[in-house]
Protein backbone atom coordinates (compact mmCIF):
# COMPACT_ATOMS: atom_id res chain seq x y z
CA UNK A 1 0.00 0.00 0.00
CA UNK A 2 1.32 3.41 -1.13
CA UNK A 3 0.82 6.53 1.19
CA UNK A 4 -1.55 7.36 4.14
CA UNK A 5 -4.65 7.21 2.27
CA UNK A 6 -7.38 5.72 4.35
CA UNK A 7 -8.99 2.14 2.67
CA UNK A 8 -12.10 3.07 1.78
CA UNK A 9 -11.29 6.63 1.03
CA UNK A 10 -14.08 9.25 1.67
CA UNK A 11 -14.98 9.81 -1.83
CA UNK A 12 -15.78 5.87 -2.19
CA UNK A 13 -17.68 6.24 0.38
CA UNK A 14 -19.44 8.98 -0.57
CA UNK A 15 -20.35 7.47 -3.40
CA UNK A 16 -21.99 4.23 -2.19
CA UNK A 17 -23.88 7.05 0.08
CA UNK A 18 -25.22 8.57 -2.61
CA UNK A 19 -26.33 5.53 -4.35
CA UNK A 20 -27.46 3.48 -1.59
CA UNK A 21 -28.22 0.63 -3.41
CA UNK A 22 -28.67 -2.30 -1.55
CA UNK A 23 -24.94 -3.69 -2.68
CA UNK A 24 -24.01 -0.10 -1.06
CA UNK A 25 -25.99 -0.55 1.83
CA UNK A 26 -24.44 -4.30 2.55
CA UNK A 27 -20.69 -2.42 1.87
CA UNK A 28 -21.58 0.47 4.55
CA UNK A 29 -22.96 -1.70 6.69
CA UNK A 30 -19.93 -4.11 6.79
CA UNK A 31 -17.96 -0.45 7.34
CA UNK A 32 -19.91 0.30 10.03
CA UNK A 33 -19.37 -3.32 12.16
CA UNK A 34 -15.55 -2.51 12.21
CA UNK A 35 -14.75 0.64 14.84
CA UNK A 36 -11.56 1.22 13.04
CA UNK A 37 -13.83 2.52 9.90
CA UNK A 38 -15.90 5.16 12.11
CA UNK A 39 -13.65 8.07 10.71
CA UNK A 40 -13.69 7.22 7.31
CA UNK A 41 -17.50 6.44 7.08
CA UNK A 42 -18.00 10.21 9.12
CA UNK A 43 -15.64 11.15 6.35
CA UNK A 44 -17.45 10.04 3.67
CA UNK A 45 -20.33 11.18 4.45
CA UNK A 46 -19.33 14.90 5.57
CA UNK A 47 -18.09 14.53 1.70
CA UNK A 48 -21.43 13.55 0.44
CA UNK A 49 -23.03 16.15 2.63
CA UNK A 50 -20.87 18.86 1.26
CA UNK A 51 -20.92 17.61 -2.41
CA UNK A 52 -25.16 17.76 -1.87
CA UNK A 53 -24.95 21.09 -0.75
CA UNK A 54 -23.14 22.04 -3.60
CA UNK A 55 -25.22 20.57 -6.38
CA UNK A 56 -27.46 22.79 -8.19
CA UNK A 57 -30.56 20.16 -7.59
CA UNK A 58 -31.00 19.49 -3.61
CA UNK A 59 -32.62 15.76 -3.89
CA UNK A 60 -33.84 16.71 -0.27
CA UNK A 61 -36.25 13.39 -0.04
CA UNK A 62 -32.76 11.17 -1.00
CA UNK A 63 -30.70 12.98 1.90
CA UNK A 64 -34.12 12.28 4.06
CA UNK A 65 -34.37 8.63 3.20
CA UNK A 66 -30.11 8.45 3.89
CA UNK A 67 -30.60 9.84 7.55
CA UNK A 68 -33.29 7.23 7.33
CA UNK A 69 -31.09 4.03 6.96
CA UNK A 70 -28.15 5.34 8.58
CA UNK A 71 -29.71 6.17 11.89
CA UNK A 72 -31.65 2.97 12.13
CA UNK A 73 -28.49 1.03 10.62
CA UNK A 74 -25.71 2.39 12.52
CA UNK A 75 -24.43 1.21 15.84
CA UNK A 76 -25.23 3.28 19.20
CA UNK A 77 -21.62 4.02 18.66
CA UNK A 78 -22.06 6.32 16.29
CA UNK A 79 -25.03 7.91 16.34
CA UNK A 80 -24.06 10.74 18.30
CA UNK A 81 -21.40 11.42 15.30
CA UNK A 82 -23.63 11.33 13.29
CA UNK A 83 -26.10 13.73 14.88
CA UNK A 84 -23.19 15.84 14.96
CA UNK A 85 -22.37 15.86 11.33
CA UNK A 86 -26.37 16.77 10.72
CA UNK A 87 -25.77 19.48 12.73
CA UNK A 88 -22.76 20.92 11.12
CA UNK A 89 -24.05 23.33 9.00
CA UNK A 90 -27.73 24.66 8.63
CA UNK A 91 -27.79 24.51 4.29
CA UNK A 92 -30.75 22.44 3.60
CA UNK A 93 -29.30 19.47 2.25
CA UNK A 94 -27.81 18.67 5.97
CA UNK A 95 -31.17 19.52 7.43
CA UNK A 96 -32.65 17.16 5.09
CA UNK A 97 -30.55 14.35 6.18
CA UNK A 98 -30.90 15.51 9.99
CA UNK A 99 -34.68 15.29 9.85
CA UNK A 100 -34.54 11.91 8.71
CA UNK A 101 -31.86 11.13 11.12
CA UNK A 102 -34.15 12.71 13.79
CA UNK A 103 -36.78 10.18 12.20
CA UNK A 104 -34.94 7.07 12.93
CA UNK A 105 -35.38 7.60 16.45
CA UNK A 106 -31.53 6.07 16.42
CA UNK A 107 -29.99 8.40 18.63
CA UNK A 108 -32.93 7.80 21.34
CA UNK A 109 -32.51 3.88 20.59
CA UNK A 110 -28.71 4.33 21.80
CA UNK A 111 -28.73 7.09 24.53
CA UNK A 112 -32.94 6.31 25.98
CA UNK A 113 -34.13 9.74 27.69
CA UNK A 114 -33.86 9.06 31.65
CA UNK A 115 -37.04 10.30 33.94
Amino acid sequence: MTGNVPFPDRDTVAEKLAALSETDKSYLTLLMENVAQDDNLLDGLRRHLDLAAGSRFLNSLKLENLGLWLGAQAPDRLQIRLMEAARSSQHPAYQAFRTGLDRSGGLEKAYPPTI
